[in-house]
């Protein structure tokens, strides 16, 4: 492992120990084990670098999830089916990656006292919708929708997993929803 790769991993690890605002560029690279000129050099700024391992950190999430509906999505089922596995996938992950989850939540906070921050995120809204649209195999426009779920999920489990709607539960008020609205 190289240099680069060596402050993304220990970057990520600050992010999910001491979050967002608390990880100092000695953080970083203490724990990468390379030294604070190399933060400048491969990314010009703790800021940077704190930003690829954050993107890293949300392919890591988008490749366990992928690997989970191959493996786990019977491909004949019903649509309704096939979404209630996905969301019991996407469920699942919230405790694989909690750590995650909870330093996404404390960005958001950031994001009115750091500018550049938001901009980040306001980016990566976009971005997410389309991803969350892919890995659904849905319209484009239903990305939206997945977005608006996870968030609106992740943030009840985060806070009691004991009550937070089941992946069952979503796809039978989904299935209410969309009668009430074929009436």
């Amino acid at each position: 492992m190289g240099n680069r790769e060596a402050l993304i991993d220990g970057a990520k690890r600050c992010l999910y120990e001491k979050g967002y605002t608390r990880t100092t560029a000695r953080d970083i690279a203490n724990a990468s084990g390379v030294s604070l000129a190399a933060i400048g050099y491969h990314f010009g700024s703790k800021d940077n670098l704190l930003q690829a391992a954050l993107f890293e950190a949300m392919e890591e999430w988008g490749d366990d999830l992928r690997r989970g509906f191959a493996a786990e999505i019977d491909p004949h089922a019903s649509p309704a089916e096939r979404f209630e596995a996905r969301w019991h996938h996407v469920i699942g992950s919230f405790e694989r990656h909690r750590p995650f989850w909870l330093m996404q939540f404390e960005l958001v906070v950031q994001a009115d006292h750091v500018p550049e921050l938001r901009k980040m995120l306001a980016d990566g809204v976009e971005a997410g919708r389309r991803g969350l649209a892919e890995l659904f195999e849905s319209d484009p426009e239903l990305g939206t929708f997945h977005q608006v779920m996870l968030s609106g999920v992740l943030m009840h489990w985060l806070i009691d997993p004991a009550t937070a709607p089941t992946a069952a539960e979503l796809t039978n008020s989904l299935k209410k929803i969309c009668a009430i609205l074929a009436r």
